[in-house]
């Protein structure tokens, strides 16, 4: 099967399949708990709920993070990643959000959307979503 795959891919196709082959890393809501009160908690608050003491000086207040699944129960996987790694930029940090942007890039990974659909990102990123998670209401 390898000579078939690199005599019809090349290398670069051998690579593919065998990153394809690899199982996700799981997520890690304890580590992600970690970094969202070493990252997170000074605006969005130790309860997550958006009041966090910089909350105040930020343009656009943060959101309310024990929220986030809506009516339908359906928490917004895709739509949190992006925001988190920088996809998504928010004016209120004065900078594409993260503000500690070079600790979540590196040790990619997929995390799946409810709909069942990849998205690649980081390791520490799936982590801080899957603590997220735990914290919903709804």
């Amino acid at each position: 099967m390898i000579g078939l795959v690199t005599k019809h891919f090349g290398l670069a196709g051998l690579a593919a399949c065998a990153l394809l082959a690899l199982p996700a890393s799981a997520q890690d809501v304890e580590r992600g708990e970690g970094l969202y009160f070493h990252h997170c908690a000074a605006c969005h608050g130790r309860e997550a709920t958006g009041h966090g003491p910089m909350a105040g000086v930020l343009i656009i207040q943060p959101v309310d993070l024990t929220a986030l699944t809506g009516e339908d129960g359906v928490f917004p996987t895709e739509r949190v990643v992006k925001r988190i790694d920088g996809r998504d930029p928010l004016v209120s940090h004065g900078s594409p959000m993260p503000v500690y942007g070079p600790y979540f890039e590196g040790r990619d990974t997929a995390i799946k959307t409810p709909a069942g659909q990849p998205i690649l990102t980081s390791e520490p990123i799936v982590d801080l979503v899957a603590y997220l998670q735990t914290l919903q209401r709804n």
